[in-house]
């Protein structure tokens, strides 16, 4: 039998035992609530629930919106100390365009965009991807810009206690694409510092200047 008759024959058993499988898990009587909930909403939209198309959708939405707003249970500064080293480096650490994805408290539409997060460290350093974790953390919760983009800088400063913080978020909402105002060009941009990052001018715009982002 040749090599590659061989691998033929093993290789289907080899994938079945390393493929990664993903599991949602939903809590079933929250689904089952939220369902009846969102089926009543359709029926006081004018919609027949009950027809083909959407008979699976209030479940569909319950566990979609469980999954939207999963950051609830979620804990950042765990996050954050679940991959926390001593390390002597002082010297600005900059994660930039961290995709996000949020829901408007207000109107319960999406805003997305990405977050530039920054530290300097003052004895302790942070798992590259424990940052963007702590973006997701505060993310998927019901939000405005403003606080998730405070949220995310005081988690940071009150886990790692580092020299300064700088947080940036710049994201499009559709509450203001869509409905309203109907700007799709529109982007808000936030920003939140501690530290040298609030006290130090010249810190602050070699942040700026490293994600391309401008304040003024």
């Amino acid at each position: 039998m040749s090599v590659s008759n061989i691998f033929l024959n093993i290789a289907p058993q080899f994938f079945t035992i390393m493929a990664f499988k993903k599991i949602e898990e939903y809590d079933p009587q929250t689904t089952q609530e939220l369902a009846a909930h969102y089926k009543e909403i359709l029926r006081l939209l004018g919609e027949n629930a009950d027809r083909e198309g959407l008979l699976k959708t209030p479940e569909r939405v319950a566990k979609s919106m469980q999954f939207l707003t999963q950051g609830y249970y979620m804990d950042g500064a765990e996050i954050l100390r679940s991959a926390m080293f001593k390390e002597d480096y002082r010297q600005m650490v900059v994660v930039k365009d961290i995709e996000l994805y949020s829901m408007c408290e207000h109107h319960l539409l999406p805003f997305y965009g990405k977050a530039h997060v920054a530290y300097i460290p003052n004895g302790y350093i942070t798992g590259l991807s424990k940052i963007a974790r702590v973006v997701e953390c505060y993310a998927r919760r019901l939000q405005v810009q403003e606080r998730l983009t405070v949220q995310i800088r005081d988690c940071i400063q009150d886990t790692l206690h580092p020299l300064g913080v700088g947080v940036v978020i710049e994201a499009s909402h559709m509450c203001m694409q869509i409905r309203g105002v109907q700007k799709q060009n529109s982007i808000t941009t936030t920003s939140a510092f501690t530290g040298g990052f609030l006290k130090d001018e010249r810190t602050r715009s070699e942040f700026m200047r490293l994600i391309g982002v401008s304040l003024h």
